[in-house]
């Protein structure tokens, strides 16, 4: 998304605070503000609650992208920097499956409350923040074992046939459903459809379908790493 149109719009913010005494770490933890503040705007009922979500999350996409082009202008890098940013990016993911599990359980209806929506998108959240940990934790265990950062060409599969299969869970891309941007804007969808139906039933089964997703990107992405090079 910061590819396709987000830089053209970063980039123009970036000329009303290069001069100024604003800090890359201070828009770090605005970006992070904004990303959480998707899950309360998610609670808002109907198209305006998924509206203001999206809207979170651009915000939140657009700090991600200022951020670091203010660091690179004015040559203020940081380990904190980095980590933050990793923090922010945790958080977000995690928040906007979180507010869709919630806004599914239907916490301002008249009826009875349905945590099993809340859960499974907690478990969602759960799984979309474990596939990142999963990443990072390669760099962890090659520091902490004295081996060098890992480089790309450790990343192929021994496997030929998990090679293939790497090869067409990328190219179906389904796993980016469980990233913040892209589900704060499928949320959107469903809540139109929702809104033509008359109920929940599009936003409660984009969470059962996240969470499907979050489980199994989970254990095919542990498997991913043990079956690759990283780790050797």
């Amino acid at each position: 998304m910061g590819r396709l149109y987000m830089r053209e719009v970063s980039l123009r913010v970036d000329r009303y605070l290069v001069n100024t005494r604003v800090t890359p770490n201070q828009l770090t933890y605005l970006m992070t503000v904004f990303g959480v503040l998707s899950a309360p705007a998610l609670l808002v009922p109907g198209i305006p609650g998924a509206v203001l979500g999206v809207l979170c999350v651009q915000l939140y996409l657009l700090l991600d992208c200022v951020d670091g082009e203010i660091a690179r202008w004015k040559k203020m890098y940081s380990l904190n920097g980095v980590y933050l940013d990793r923090v922010g990016a945790y958080l977000t993911d995690a928040a906007v499956l979180v507010g869709l599990g919630l806004r599914a359980a239907d916490l301002w209806g008249s009826g009875r409350i349905d945590w099993l929506w809340a859960f499974l998108g907690t478990l969602a959240a759960l799984g979309a923040i474990l596939i990142k940990a999963e990443t990072d934790l390669v760099g962890v265990a090659r520091h902490q074992t004295g081996k060098p950062p890992v480089k790309e060409a450790a990343a192929e599969m021994r496997s030929s046939g998990m090679a293939l299969a790497r090869r067409a869970a990328a190219a179906l891309k389904f796993h980016r459903l469980i990233l913040g941007i892209e589900a704060s804007l499928l949320i959107l969808v469903l809540a139109i459809a929702d809104q033509l139906r008359g109920d929940l039933f599009f936003t409660r089964l984009g969470v059962a379908v996240l969470a499907g997703i979050a489980l199994l990107q989970t254990l095919l992405h542990l498997v991913s790493i043990l079956a690759s090079s990283r780790l050797k």
